[in-house]
């Protein structure tokens, strides 16, 4: 049954996070619908979801939640063979919302409820309020019938953190000590924290993210595991580049880091954009109190990092950029043994994400 876990945690339980590059069970995802964070009604970013979730179904099962309100509509784009489910949210970031799933040995499957706050919550949160994505990880768990355990008074969110699976696991400082998450706990008390929820043993810290101004600096933009001992890195030479110190930065960081099990991390480089996706249509996206206004031409977070590992594939972002069919390759020769999709995403980057963002895997259990 899916019952709550309120007095122990996945490490006293035998608990871990899996790696993104072990074998998945799913993906989740949720329908965007938020006239004020999505252009023209949101019709754009709707498409581009569906193209998402047709790549992901290639290679593994998706489940996409939508509210009551879009049901109809979401059941129509999508193919048949992805599974539409109702469900009530305030947006559609699945990474950040949903479940983090941990698994054991014995073929136990539980999922980590993290207290969700919109990214900050009152201090600088992107919009108010979001107490129906605070249930989405409780109602995913349901579905699936997998016990949760509730992190009450403990901000997190999936796309802060990547797993190494074996004990490791990398973060930002930008994003899990900002004010608006957990300013009551010291950087070794959320240390402890990921430690008892992911159980891993080494926490690598990255200084900044690239998107100070959305998630305040989400590693999954900036970092990804490729196996036990290897990460990618997002690599510009180019100083004129708006994430170019962050990217150095964590490069030099990561290039001198050693994991749980005291290996020197191998780290790939992936580029970056040539030119900057700069947000166009911002007239189009509705304006509403208590959601941060947008202006044309700000800079979107568009990172080719932002990929989602899926079994035998990687379903990589794509820009219209000079450097798209650079970052595919460079990602192929990273995971050889998986066939990489490219998917044109400026859509969900102009409402402040990207694949990874819109996305969380289930493991599959042994």
């Amino acid at each position: 049954m899916a019952k709550r876990i309120i007095d122990s945690t996945p490490k006293q339980d035998g608990y871990r996070m899996p790696a993104e590059f072990e074998e998945q069970e799913q993906i989740w995802m949720l329908w965007p619908e938020r006239t004020d964070n999505w252009r023209n009604g949101a019709k754009p970013a709707q498409a581009v979801f569906a193209e998402v979730a047709k790549a992901i179904a290639r290679f593994e099962p998706v489940t996409v939640c939508v509210s009551p309100g879009q049901f109809q509509n979401c059941r129509a784009r999508l193919p048949e063979d992805i599974r539409v489910v109702e469900m009530t949210s305030n947006d559609s970031w699945m990474r950040d919302c949903g479940p983090t799933f941990v698994v054991n040995d014995q073929g136990g499957i539980r999922g980590c409820d993290w207290t969700f706050n919109a990214w900050g919550g009152l201090v600088d949160g992107l919009y108010f309020p979001w107490d129906q994505d605070d249930l989405v990880a409780r109602k995913v768990c349901e579905i699936e019938r997998i016990p949760t355990y509730r992190t009450e008074g403990f901000v997190l969110e999936g796309g802060s953190f990547h797993v190494d699976g074996e004990g490791t696991v990398i973060t930002t400082e930008m994003c899990l000590l900002s004010k608006g998450r957990n300013p009551h706990l010291s950087k070794k008390e959320i240390e402890e924290m990921l430690d008892e929820y992911l159980n891993c043993q080494k926490v690598i810290w990255i200084k900044d993210g690239i998107d100070p101004n959305e998630t305040n600096g989400h590693i999954d933009d900036v970092v990804q595991y490729v196996r036990p001992g290897e990460a990618a890195c997002i690599w510009t030479e180019d100083e004129k580049n708006p994430f170019y110190k962050q990217a150095q930065a964590a490069y030099k960081t990561l290039s001198q880091a050693t994991d749980a099990k005291g290996r020197k991390l191998k780290v790939h480089k992936l580029c970056l954009t040539r030119n900057p996706v700069l947000l166009q249509g911002a007239e189009a996206i509705d304006l509403v109190e208590g959601t941060i206004p947008r202006e044309n031409n700000e800079i979107s977070i568009a990172s080719y990092m932002n990929f989602l590992v899926v079994n035998g594939g990687v379903i990589v972002p794509q820009y219209g950029d000079e450097n798209d069919s650079l970052a595919l390759k460079q990602i192929q020769e990273m995971y050889p043994g998986r066939k990489v999709v490219g998917v044109r995403t400026e859509e969900i980057a102009f409402g402040g994400g990207n694949i990874h963002c819109i996305t969380q895997q289930q493991p599959k259990v042994k």
